[in-house]
Order: structure tokens, then sequence, then C-alpha cells
């Protein structure tokens, strides 16, 4: 089992939306692809930008090829989306972790 989680850094001004459009687009549409699971939206506590606020998204996912598989169908069109929305106010990277125990 992979841990696929990408953070966000959003500008103060577009986290309420960018909030929204994650639990009312990004999850839906994920969980409904059907191979990434178990969705969730975490604020990230440690950073302190007071311009700024951080978000994870995470799923767990099966295997490489079920995430790439995703990736292709979904997850470049949704990064389209974010970036077409925010305009560069959102920025992200994502980590694939395995877990162990």
């Amino acid at each position: 089992m992979l841990i696929f989680n990408t953070t966000y850094q959003v500008d103060n001004n577009d986290a309420r939306e960018f909030v929204i459009f994650v639990h009312e687009q990004f999850m839906p549409a994920t969980h409904q692809q059907g191979d990434m699971k178990n969705g969730r939206l975490l604020r990230i506590l440690s950073h302190k930008d007071p311009d700024s606020e951080c978000f994870a998204v995470q799923f767990e996912v099966e295997d490489t090829a079920a995430l790439h598989h995703w990736h292709i169908q979904l997850g470049q069109s949704l990064e389209k989306d974010i970036e077409k929305m925010f305009n560069g106010r959102v920025v992200g990277f994502s980590t694939i972790m395995e877990v162990i125990e």
C-alpha cells in the first residue's frame, strides 16, 4: 500500500476557496475514478507564513501502476484546474510513501 501526498501552499486570500474546491471537486472526482482510496485533506500546522496556509491532500493507492493510471486519467486534469482557478497562487509538490506497518 502506498500513500500519495500532495502538499499545497495557498495564498491566505484563496485558502477558503481551495478547501471548497478540494471537498467539492477534487475528492469526489478522485474517489469516483476508483484507483485512489481514503482521501483526506489536512491543514499543516507547522507552517508559519503570515501570507499563506499549507494543506496536504492524501490518498491510499495499491501500487505505482494504479497511481500512474489515476495521474493520466484524472490527476493531470485536476492540476490544470488548480492552475486555471488560482492562477499560480497555489503551488504544490507530491510525495509517494510506502506503508510499512
